[in-house]
């Protein structure tokens, strides 16, 4: 199981404050929902009312851009490699589409795939702070890679059309060559989504692009998900 890691905040600070009423009440009303699954019964109250806290923590450019990834749900496309070194040379070579496959009010699953390799999906998340970037890596029998789950959070608001996620204490520990990455995803309605890596005080960049004006027929599910089905709308 990978291990999660819960980071101090200056959105709960003993000075108390309405930031702190509405994390208190998100994660109280998180645990309720999370009652109701154990007990095998769906409760669509604590549901909403998780994602309108989530919202509510949310910065306006943080929902518009969250919007606009949902906008895409359902839909997959082609793409390149716009910046990449000699390690990436599998991604000029290959076929990349990506699909946007799951969505729902609190999380965004993304399966990028490079040829034949589906091993890879990118998971947003909303959470009390902001916004969460995962990237989830599977072997071809669904089983996880020993390089899972790494990625970071959102350090600032952004803008709508990009945000920024910082590698986290769980990236830095997994991979400490890491740990100073900062990944963007990009998303100008109609036009781009891009998916990006720089690794600051170094040189490594990386870049995709995907052409938002025509889409493609979606790919088969990505290794571990065939059982998962794709859910093109958020509810």
């Amino acid at each position: 199981m990978i291990p999660i890691h819960v980071r101090s905040s200056p959105l709960v600070s003993s000075s108390g404050g309405p930031l702190r009423a509405l994390v208190v009440s998100l994660l109280t009303v998180v645990a309720l929902s999370g009652c109701a699954a154990d007990s095998g019964e769906a409760d669509p109250a604590a549901s909403a009312a998780a994602a309108s806290a989530l919202a509510a923590a949310e910065t306006p450019a943080q929902v518009v851009f969250w919007q606009s990834l949902q906008a895409l749900c359902g839909n997959a496309y082609a793409g390149r490699l716009a910046v990449g070194g000699a390690s990436d040379s599998s991604f000029s070579r290959s076929e990349l589409v990506m699909h946007v496959r799951e969505c729902s009010d609190a999380e965004i699953r993304i399966p990028f795939h490079v040829g034949d390799d589906r091993s890879r999906t990118w998971v947003i998340t909303r959470t009390p702070d902001g916004l969460r970037l995962k990237h989830d890596h599977r072997h071809a029998d669904g089983s996880e890679d020993e390089v899972t789950q790494y990625g970071g959070d959102t350090r600032d608001t952004g803008t709508v059309e990009w945000q920024e996620f910082a590698a986290d204490a769980y990236t830095a520990e997994l991979l400490p060559a890491s740990a100073t990455n900062v990944w963007t995803v990009e998303v100008v309605p109609g036009q781009l989504f891009a998916y990006a890596l720089r690794r600051e005080n170094s040189d490594r960049r990386f870049r995709v692009e995907f052409d938002l004006t025509q889409p493609v027929t979606a790919p088969p599910a990505p290794w571990g998900s065939e059982d998962r089905p794709a859910i093109s709308s958020p509810g």
